[in-house]
């Protein structure tokens, strides 16, 4: 029977490319097809239990819409389907009674009606769930939080065969039959401890400050024979976010780097950002209801044409409707942190190379950073470490939201000091580098503000150091170097971050004489991994234009 199934069709489908889909859905649906297949082991599609979700299906109708009046088993789409089969029917083949998955993350565009979608596996599993069972949904405001209330209320209230075997209370939403309840959650950095969720909703987490809310929940389910966590949100401007680190930890269980066998993940996130204004294809990938609901992606090709003559409307279209982390025009963004990532590499050999240090040293309470690159080929190849104050860290973490431990753990930031920064241990760091590096350090470049003291003793030692004046004269050639480098695809580093960050805050203004430079007081965020960086690449600039250490400046 699953071979004739939706779900089955869809996924056959988005394999075969009979369907535009994106790389990680592709590799979600040759996961499950080969469960459906009976190639796995331990997990099999339960087929009972998909046709108790077909019939339950179709006692539901449609509350709106153009499928108004249909029942939801006639009006579901492909990709719902597969959420549907995949997360409820996925079973042990040594014990059916136990589902395989206890999250489900879907990242999807704007009105593709996911919200809709875990109402509907919400009303299935009130029905069906143990009594006495406890649904939860939390998002940013309690507004969007009760938004999956209206969806389920409105389903019930639509479906004869339903609307007797619901209590519909303001706040709360109960299965006669089952007892199991359902409450939309206010968001709280703190008070969220002590929920017993069988299931749970977390809604639009990358408007999210942190991951406190999904921990919450997720530890609440401990000791739980079957539970289940959904994680849904479009893309946001902003890489640091909760839901990035979600998606980020799907790829890498869909890529066999991670080993989880309970986490079911459909990205519809584009294989291609580029080109949104006329690459069709990205509009395909991201909105997959605009491949199977007439005027959908007609009035996506509006929204998209619209954006394109008006400059404000572009965040929020290439961000919410194309899946796409976009920083919006007039902001002067340096350099897209999109463009960033794709410099990424798994592993960088210093080992032997000629490399360029700066220093970006601020107060003593505030970060501080060393850059270090080097020239492979064409390429730049580049690193940046930051230094905090250990005791700010929780204080900074709250502040920037952002986890700087996270960080630290990675290597790519140092606490040091206690309430102040401790600069003998950058100095310590600096001249550990080419031993830890395995490289040969040819100068020091850095801003004489904070940093006489340092610069001194770092000459004491031996190194060759160089003041760099922070005008845009001297920095515009390397701020457009590092742009172009990042651009062309002849930059590359290492798994960092907080450097990503650091991108995705930085801002850029022109003097009179248009040169162009990062402007620390107009940045959105901390930004001295990438001054410190450009100061680096305007050393080896001057070196491989100029030669022989000489350094042009203004």
């Amino acid at each position: 029977m699953i071979k004739q199934h939706p779900a089955y069709k869809y996924a056959s489908k988005v394999i075969d490319s009979k369907v535009n889909a994106p790389r990680y859905v592709r590799i979600q649906c040759k996961k499950f097809k080969d469960i459906a297949d009976g190639k796995d082991k331990k997990y099999i599609i339960d087929e009972e239990k998909v046709s108790l979700i077909d019939e339950l299906l179709k006692l539901m109708y449609m509350p709106s819409g153009i499928n108004f009046g249909k029942t939801i088993y006639e009006a579901t789409i492909g990709y719902q389907w597969l959420f549907y089969i995949a997360i409820l029917c996925t079973v042990y083949r040594d014990n059916h009674q136990k589902r395989r998955y206890e999250k489900g993350i879907l990242e999807i565009c704007r009105k593709n009606f996911k919200t809709f979608t875990i109402g509907t596996i919400f009303i299935l599993l009130l029905l069906t769930e143990p009594k006495y069972s406890k649904f939860f949904s939390i998002a940013p405001e309690k507004s969007l939080s009760k938004e999956i209330q209206d969806a389920i209320r409105e389903i019930i209230g639509v479906s004869p065969a339903l609307i007797d075997q619901f209590k519909r209370l303001r706040d709360e939403i109960t299965c006669k039959l089952t007892d199991n309840i359902f409450k939309p959650l206010a968001y709280s950095n703190d008070k969220l401890d002590g929920k017993k969720p069988s299931v749970f909703l977390v809604d639009e987490v990358g408007a999210l400050p942190n991951s406190y809310a999904i921990e919450a929940m997720e530890s609440g389910q401990l000791g739980l024979f079957n539970k289940l966590g959904c994680i849904i949100s479009t893309k946001y401007p902003k890489i640091d976010n909760p839901f990035e680190n979600e998606v980020k930890y799907a790829k890498m269980v869909l890529d066999d780097i991670e080993e989880d066998e309970t986490v079911f993940a459909l990205l519809y996130e584009p294989d291609n950002t580029s080109n949104w204004e006329t690459d069709i294809g990205i509009l395909e990938q991201s909105n997959p209801a605009a491949l199977e609901i007439p005027g959908i992606m007609d009035d996506l090709l509006n929204r998209r044409a619209k954006a394109i003559l008006m400059p404000s409307k572009r965040e929020n279209f290439v961000t919410k409707h194309c899946n796409i982390i976009y920083q919006g025009e007039g902001t002067e963004t340096y350099i897209s942190v999109a463009d960033v990532q794709k410099c990424k590499v798994n592993h960088i050999d210093w080992k032997g190379r000629e490399v360029y240090l700066a220093l970006d040293l601020s107060m003593t309470i505030d970060n501080c950073s060393v850059a270090m690159v080097a020239v492979d080929g064409e390429k730049i190849l580049a690193d940046a470490i930051a230094f905090i104050p250990e005791d700010r860290i929780e204080e900074k973490n709250i502040i920037e939201k952002i986890d700087y431990r996270e960080f630290i753990k990675t290597g790519k930031c140092y606490a040091c000091g206690d309430r102040t920064i401790d600069y003998g241990f950058i100095e310590k760091f600096v001249m550990s580098i080419e031993e830890k590096y395995g490289v040969i350090v040819i100068q020091i470049g850095f801003d004489r503000f904070n940093c006489i003291s340092t610069a001194q003793k770092l000459e004491e030692a031996g190194y060759d150091t160089v003041e760099i004046k922070q005008h845009s004269s001297v920095l515009h050639a390397p701020t457009k170097l590092l742009e172009e480098s990042i651009l062309s695809g002849n930059f590359e580093y290492e798994e960092n971050k907080l450097l990503e960050i650091n991108f995705q805050n930085a801002r850029c203004t022109y003097n009179d004489n248009l040169n162009r430079y990062v402007n620390k007081k107009k940045s959105t965020g901390k930004v001295d991994m990438v001054v410190s960086l450009i100061n680096a690449v305007y050393l080896l600039q001057q070196n491989t234009l100029f030669g022989d250490g000489f350094v042009a400046q203004i």
